[in-house]
């Protein structure tokens, strides 16, 4: 049962993780799936960035069990908006990579999009060339997940995998699946491990490592959980475990 104040208002923490890939990828779909856990009828092209929210426990079923709250912000993949998705770069504390397996550019062009948040700071940077090197150095924690898995299986094509994979120069999980399959990442299936355990990562990074200046005073933080959008304010009263009764973005 997830640890949530039993009086008062709830006090949850939250990590912000971006969900970054080319337009047309899925990346709407998948973010759908992964909060609903039900496949969306008729996804919308995402113009800027939308933000979905989820409930997750954090290192469930051990005695530190905890309750933080996942923010997960669909960028939208149009070149057209490339100057202006900055303004959702920061701050990170987790990446999600997103690919079409059918489609190799897309995977190829993860090198890119990692780069391109990576490299926030530096708007001048055109070239968005990926450095191993550079990425070793922040440890963002990655998770690289293909979509339209369905069709691959079909088509037999395992050019993608073939392929050099980012997911292995950054030492992250990968995950391929079809976000109108709720199967893909049922409860206790391999994907949802390793779901499961890359929320974990980004929760422990952002939370309780000792390198992070930031992380330290999260934990000795106790103010209430509330984010600001625009002129919205939202906040969770205690027990409630349906997110979307309260994160409308009007």
């Amino acid at each position: 049962e997830s640890q949530l104040a039993t009086s008062g208002m709830a006090t949850i923490e939250k990590v912000r993780i971006l969900v970054v890939g080319d337009s047309g990828v899925g990346k709407t779909s998948l973010v759908h799936l992964m909060v609903n856990n039900e496949p969306i009828g008729n996804p919308s092209w995402t113009i800027g960035g939308s933000v979905d929210v989820k409930l997750h426990d954090y290192k469930a079923g051990t005695p530190a069990e905890k309750t933080f709250f996942i923010e997960l912000w669909d960028i939208g993949g149009s070149s057209s908006h490339s100057n202006s998705r900055f303004i959702f770069y920061n701050p990170v504390h987790g990446i999600i990579l997103v690919h079409d397996l059918t489609n190799r550019k897309s995977h190829q062009n993860l090198n890119k999009w990692l780069s391109e948040v990576l490299n926030k700071d530096n708007k001048d940077n055109n070239g968005y060339d990926f450095d191993p090197e550079q990425f070793a150095g922040n440890q963002v924690p990655i998770l690289v997940i293909g979509t339209k898995a369905d069709m691959v299986e079909n088509l037999r094509d395992r050019s993608v995998s073939r392929s050099s994979s980012i997911a292995e120069e950054c030492g992250a999980d990968e995950i391929n699946l079809d976000n109108n399959q709720v199967k893909y990442l049922a409860p206790g299936c391999g994907n949802a491990v390793k779901l499961s355990k890359f929320f974990d990562k980004v929760i422990e990074r952002k939370h309780y490592s000792n390198n992070s200046r930031e992380s330290r005073e999260s934990l000795t933080s106790s103010s209430q959980y509330s984010a600001q959008v625009g002129e919205d304010m939202y906040s969770v009263p205690s027990g409630s475990h349906n997110n979307q009764d309260y994160y409308n973005f009007n």
